[in-house]
């Protein structure tokens, strides 16, 4: 029943009656105004693959809603470049509905994360399947972490992949991006069913953009920062796959069955890419919270969905979000676990598309 689910939520539908559909949402403009040069980073401590946080769903929900100004603040970005010079730029925003902000998705409330019972998660095996779409999306970073193509040359992943809110992880500079690919003197049919007979090529980066609000807010991997746990890393060359269209993220009773689903590196199976979706559960405006099997390793992976586009009458996979990973909260003296995802809102795709196209024409359709 698993295995036929899913076949389900991975294979082209049929017939003509569209499911559940991309909303249409007003896309804001996230613009750069100055850029200024900064410190060169230290590069010191090892990237930390699990977060801990004294704030949980119903603490977000009760932080006060940012101004205009505190977005700008978070929004703003500092650029890595693969020489080691650090810049920060300035931005400002246009177009944006702040009452959105006051009108929260509707979710159910979350209940405090379990054991799941038996591991809800795949390994995904065979060439047939780890070289083609979805799949073939998903990378890994030599810091330990994974992430998802979102465009020729460009990688979406977790910001505390590459720093820790105070300066960038040890590896940061010299950041590599590794492509899952058949060794060179594997002969078999084309299929084989044996992790060995797969190899990471690495790709070097170039740049690595990080929101201001993630390294503003996370000296302790705070409260406002979780909401900005992303960053776009970009190669030095084209990967010449295919990738995954960035999408602004629908409220979960949206998603088509409520589920989202992600593929990562998680580190207890070593080179192996790892499948699962599961139930979306309570909400945010910026995070998603879903009880998805998943160990450290997956963080940064692109949570995915798939839904009809009524302007282009076809059916379209994209991300909506990215996993943060497991959260430790400490409520009352009481530890709890969540899974957490950085959902996309409008801001967040404008700012993302930006960076990937580097103008805001193209980045009108979230």
């Amino acid at each position: 029943m698993a295995l036929l689910a899913l076949l389900l939520l991975l294979g082209s539908a049929s017939g003509s009656a569209p499911g559940p559909q991309w909303p249409l949402q007003r896309v804001p403009v996230v613009w750069p105004q100055q850029t200024e040069e900064r410190p060169a980073p230290h590069f010191l401590q090892p990237a930390q693959l699990e977060l801990s946080s004294s704030c949980g769903p119903e603490c977000h929900k009760r932080a006060p809603a940012p101004s205009y100004w505190d977005l700008r603040q978070f929004l703003s970005y500092e650029t890595l470049h693969s020489s080691g010079q650090l810049t920060e730029t300035a931005v400002g925003i246009y177009g944006f509905d702040a009452e959105a902000f006051y009108r929260p998705p509707a979710g159910r409330s979350r209940r405090r994360r379990q054991i799941f019972g038996p591991d809800g998660r795949f390994s995904i095996i065979g060439q047939d399947f780890l070289m083609n779409y979805p799949f073939s999306t998903a990378v890994k970073l030599s810091t330990g972490c994974s992430g998802t193509l979102v465009g020729d040359r460009h990688v979406l992943t977790a910001a505390h992949c590459v720093h820790d809110g105070k300066n960038y992880v040890k590896g940061a500079q010299r950041l590599r991006v590794g492509f899952l690919k058949p060794r060179q003197k594997e002969t078999s049919g084309g299929n084989g069913t044996e992790p060995s007979k797969m190899k990471f090529q690495w790709i070097r980066v170039k740049r690595t953009h990080v929101p201001k609000g993630w390294i503003t807010n996370t000296g302790s991997a705070n409260d406002i920062g979780m909401d900005y746990d992303y960053a776009l890393l970009e190669l030095k060359k084209a990967h010449k796959r295919r990738h995954m269209k960035l999408g602004i993220s629908p409220a979960a009773k949206q998603l088509p069955g409520k589920r989202v689903q992600f593929s990562g590196f998680d580190n207890d199976r070593p080179g192996q890419l790892v499948y699962r979706f599961c139930e979306a559960g309570d909400e945010t405006y910026d995070l998603l919270y879903q009880r998805c099997d998943a160990q450290p390793g997956a963080s940064g992976s692109g949570v995915y969905t798939r839904m009809w586009n009524r302007r282009r009458r076809r059916w379209e996979r994209k991300v909506i979000g990215i996993f943060s990973g497991h959260q430790w909260v400490d409520l009352s003296g009481t530890p709890q676990e969540f899974n957490v995802a950085v959902r996309i809102t409008p801001l967040k795709f404008a700012q993302i598309c930006y960076w990937i196209k580097g103008n805001y024409v193209d980045c009108r359709e979230g």
